[in-house]
Parts: structure tokens; sequence; C-alpha cells
């Protein structure tokens, strides 16, 4: 019943900016955190940035000034507007949900690690050239 479709990814050089953009369904964004992670070929799946229903947010120490992720409750939809992107930023970049179905918050101990996360979408690819 949760459905999280990517959408954004593409080619850009170095320097460059791209939005991703995370169209949900099934859900209140009301009983949700949602996240940002990528992984690149043959590395582990990396947590990049999160939000929760109260707006807090989290970053990894990697894309702190340049990432910012936010969400349009009115649209059910989950951003991550990415600029100064570096090659190093190239990966498949992931959306997903952590949702709870009581009416008190429950927000994960560690939010960058994937584990805390129950919904998945599909992935959406990112490739930035030096």
């Amino acid at each position: 019943q949760v459905q999280l479709v990517e959408s954004g990814g593409g080619s850009v050089q170095a320097g460059g900016s791209l939005r991703l953009s995370c169209k949900a369904s099934g859900y209140s964004y009301s009983r949700a955190c949602m996240a940002w992670f990528r992984q690149a070929p043959g590395k582990e799946r990396e947590g990049v940035a999160t939000i929760c229903s109260d707006s807090s947010t989290t970053y990894a120490d990697s894309v702190k000034g340049r990432f910012t992720i936010s969400k349009d409750n009115a649209k059910n939809t989950l951003y991550l507007q990415m600029n100064t992107l570096k090659p190093e930023d190239t990966a498949m970049y992931y959306c997903a949900a952590r949702v709870w179905g009581g009416m008190f918050p429950e927000y994960p101990e560690r939010p960058l690690t994937p584990a805390e996360y129950n919904y998945w979408g599909q992935g959406t690819q990112v490739t930035v050239s030096s």
C-alpha cells in the first residue's frame, strides 16, 4: 500500500545542481520520517539526509552545506536539492520512509541507518562528471 517513486536523477558536470523528488502514497507525512540514501557500485548504502514530521533534519557530513532536504505535505512529495555536486556524489539515490501507525511519533534512533526504514523506492541514478 505504501509506495515511493523517485524522479529527477540524471547526468551533470561537477559544480552543477539537481533536484530529486519522491512522490509518496499510502500514508501520511504526519506519521513518518523520510530519508534519502545513496549507493555507489561496490559500496555500502549510506544515509544522505532525513526529515521527520516535526521538520527536524539530519545530514551526512559529506553533504552538509550542499544538499537540502525538504517536503511538501500538500503534494505528498519529498525533495533533495543538490548543489555544488562532486564526482563522489555519483550513486543510485533512494527514497525511504519510516512509518508509524500510532498517534505518537516513533523517531529513529539512528536516522541515517537503512535498517531504521520500513519502505523504499526503486532509486534514481545521479552521475556527476569531473
